[in-house]
Formats: structure tokens, C-alpha cells, sequence
């Protein structure tokens, strides 16, 4: 159930330009709010300015795109992140959209099957609990929360910051220059702009500096449902490669998906759709079941998502009057399928902080030391088998195969799930 309300609702309020920002000083009126300007309004973003402006803020939230993205591929909501959405009221609307998958199909490579179990099982979330949803109703949920307190800036974004660069020194606000030509001056800024962000790199540098690459590439497209799938997920393997379709509902849509392993990223191919889709064809060459129709379907896709899989790791998170959150900070990789988790709860923690500190150099030091040990656990799930669904040799992927078959074998046994916990301190009211 996709949520009501005008998804793409691109109204800006609060527009006032503000060009001489203080942080927390005072004037004939009272205190003068923090601005604080946050780049990219996917899923850590608008969570970031729900809790910014509940806590008196002025927020600005700057997205490249024209609009909201609807649709999108499933994500998961599990663990501490449940817990933050439903502080932020949102969890029933939440829980009608979840996916509630029936199962989930493993195939050989010539197409027969392996096993079928719950996807629950397989993610290693919380039956009852945890939740799946399209990436696009979790946004769009989270922009009508905040889109009549917040100001958007879309089909736009920060072109360059002027803001000391020697850790330590801080000037009285961040000179923001947008790729429109506007020029404002903020508080403190905030990149919620993803793995590839463009604020960490004005700020720390480039990206293979951070980027820990986990050894997979992979495609996400949609593609008609001409299978008769209905609410589960085909999963097709063969050693460093893997395949999959994912039925949301009833729709006439699938998700498809096509995963391979690569010993080096293919870097020069990132902004190259053509030279990505014959990278991932050349990749899948000579595979059997319904592959060739998932290659042929790629080489049409007017959505294709391409990327690897990888982490963001650094040693700090924020420089200055600026600050990393989210996937630009600590993206886990979709092997361990927190991703929209970590934004979640990591845009509350880092909200909480700046709240409790007035002074934002000791909020940023306290949002890392509250936050980085649960990052680095749930990081840590790729490296205690995270990516044991898509094994690279014979051996690998028959062990993977047994423990499945062990799954429905031994329905009763307990189940474990794949992410760890954060208590989350009481945000005042």
C-alpha cells in the first residue's frame, strides 16, 4: 500500500534568504535559530530535518533531482530504526506499506530449484517486526512530514563551501554557493547526499579514500512481470554471479537484479550507462534459467541502477561546521541490508546531539561516540558472512545451499537477527 498524499509536492516554504546566520547568538527578539542546510532528500535528510526543526532549527534541504523519486527498490526498516519511526508517528502508515513477501525461491544454475524459504529467514530480520518497503513510500512519507516546516530546494545543489579547512578553526558560518547561483550563508551543513557524495568530497576529498570495496557489481531494473510472480523473490546463483526477481505485490513490474563478482571495481564506467550495461551482458554471457531474458531486458532499461558494492569508511565525520550522515558517512553496503536503518537512526542520533550541545563541535564529537561502535557492528555483518548469498566458488555456494535446506529442515530453531541494537536517548519535547 503505497502512502496517500502528493509524493512529488514540491512547495517551498520558509524562503526567506538568509545571508547573515549567527549560530546560537541573540538579537532584540530573542535567540537568533540555528540554519543548518542539508544536502539530499532521500531517506536520511528529511529524517535529519524532522528532528532539526523539532528541535528549533531552521532547515534547509537542498536535492539535485527535480522532485521526490517514487517507486524504487525494497528496503528494509529494522532493529533501532523501527523505533525511530515510530517516535517520528509514523510506523502505522509504515506498517501498511509493508511488502510481507511470502518466499523466497533459490535456484540452480539450470533453473531448478534448490529450496524455498521465508525471506525473513534469509534477511535475518524480525518477523512481526522489522519491515520491508518501496524506497520511494518511505520518502515520501518522510517529505510530508516535514515539507510545511522545511524549506526544498530541488533540481539544485551545492556547487562549493567556503569553510576552513584545518580541523579545529571554525569561522562565524558556512558560504554555501549553489549550482543555480545562489549564495547563502548557514550555521552548519549536513551531506545526507549518499555514498558518492559530493558534500564529503568538497569537504574530505575524493571517495576511493574512504571507499571500501566489498568485490561485487550489480544492475537494479525494472522489467515486466511476464513470469506470474506474485509477492517473492527468485534468486538464481551460479559462482560469482546471481540473479534475481523480486515481485512487490501484484504488480505488472519486477524488480530485477544482477550481481557479480569482481575482483576490481570497474571505476571508469560509473557515469557510462552504455559501457555498464555491456560490462554486466559480457558478465552474464552463457548463463542459463531466465537470464538472457534479464540481459536482454537490461540492454532496454530506462531505469537502470548501477553500482558496487562497497562501504564508507572514515575516520571522522565531520570537518568544521560540517558534518556527514547516512550513507555519505557510513554506507554498510545492501550485503548487509541496513543501509536505510543506519540513515535512520543515525540522522536521530546525530539531531539528538545537536540538540543536547550548543556548541556544534561538541555535538559532532558526540553524535560519533554514541554512534560509531553501532556502525561499525552492523558494518562488520558483511565480513561474518553478509555476502554468503552470493558465493564465489563451487564449495561456497553448496555450503550456502545446505544451510538454506537446513532452514526448512529445522523450522523451530530460533531465528537470529542479521543487525544489531542502539538504545536511543529520550529527544526532549
Amino acid at each position: 500500500m503505497t502512502p496517500t498524499g502528493p509524493s512529488t509536492d514540491v512547495r517551498n516554504t520558509k524562503k526567506t534568504e538568509n545571508t547573515e546566520n549567527t549560530e546560537n547568538t541573540e538579537n532584540a527578539r530573542g535567540p537568533v535559530r540555528r540554519s543548518v542546510l542539508i544536502s539530499g532528500a532521500s531517506i536520511s535528510g528529511p529524517a535529519l530535518a524532522y528532528w532539526l526543526h523539532r528541535s528549533g532549527c531552521a532547515v534547509t534541504v537542498v536535492e539535485k533531482a527535480g522532485s521526490l523519486r517514487a517507486g524504487g527498490y525494497p528496503i528494509d526498516i529494522r532493529g533501532t530504526a523501527v523505533e525511530v519511526v515510530r517516535r517520528m508517528g509514523i510506523l502505522p502508515q509504515l506498517r501498511d506499506a509493508h511488502i510481507d513477501s511470502r518466499r523466497c525461491t533459490f535456484l540452480d544454475s539450470d533453473g531448478s530449484t534448490v529450496t524455498s524459504v521465508s525471506p525473513s529467514a534469509v534477511a535475518g530480520s524480525v518477523a512481526g517486526r522489522d519491515l520491508e518497503v518501496r524506497r520511494g513510500d518511505l520518502a515520501a512519507l518522510l517529505h510530508q512530514l516535514v515539507r510545511d516546516d522545511v524549506e526544498f530546494l530541488f533540481d539544485d545543489s551545492i556547487d562549493t563551501l567556503d569553510t576552513p579547512d584545518t580541523p579545529g578553526t571554525y569561522g562565524p558560518g558556512v558560504d554555501v554557493t549553489f549550482r543555480s547561483g545562489r549564495r547563502r550563508t548557514f550555521d552548519l551543513v549536513v551531506g545526507a547526499d549518499g555514498m558518492h557524495s559530493h558534500t564529503r568530497e568538497l569537504v574530505f576529498g575524493p571517495e576511493e579514500q574512504f571507499h571500501h570495496y566489498l568485490g561485487y557489481c550489480f544492475a537494479l531494473f525494472t522489467m515486466p512481470n511476464s513470469f506470474g510472480l506474485s509477492r517473492e523473490v527468485m534468486l538464481w546463483n551460479t559462482p560469482g554471479k546471481a540473479a534475481a526477481l523480486y515481485a512487490v505485490g501484484d504488480a505488472d513490474d519486477l524488480h530485477a537484479f544482477l550481481n557479480f563478482h569482481r575482483p576490481r571495481p570497474p571505476y571508469g564506467d560509473f557515469h557510462d550507462p552504455g559501457a555498464q550495461k555491456q560490462l554486466v551482458a559480457e558478465a552474464f554471457a552463457g548463463a542459463g534459467w531466465k537470464v538472457p531474458d534479464l540481459v536482454d531486458a537490461l540492454r532496454h532499461a530506462d531505469d537502470l541502477f548501477f553500482d558496487t558494492a562497497g562501504q564508507i569508511r572514515m575516520p571522522r565525520w565531520s570537518r568544521g561546521r560540517v558534518a556527514l550522515v547516512g550513507d555519505a558517512a557510513y554506507a554498510p553496503s545492501f550485503l548487509t541490508g541496513q543501509g536505510s536503518s543506519l540513515a535512520l537512526t543515525g540522522a536521530y542520533m546525530l539531531a539528538h546531539a545537536l540538540a543536547t550541545h550548543r556548541d556544534h563541535t561538541a555535538a559532532f564529537a558526540a553524535y560519533e561516540r554514541d554512534t560509531r561502535g553501532f556502525v561499525a557492528m552492523n558494518q562488520a555483518l558483511v565480513e561474518k558472512g553478509g555476502a554468503s548469498l552470493f558465493p564465489t566458488t563451487a564449495r561456497a555456494l553448496e555450503r550456502r545451499n545446505a544451510r538454506l535446506r537446513d532452514l526448512v529442515a529445522l523450522p523451530s530453531a530460533p531465528a537470529r537477527p542479521a543487525h544489531s541494537a542502539l538504545t536511543l536517548p529520550d529527544f526532549a519535547q
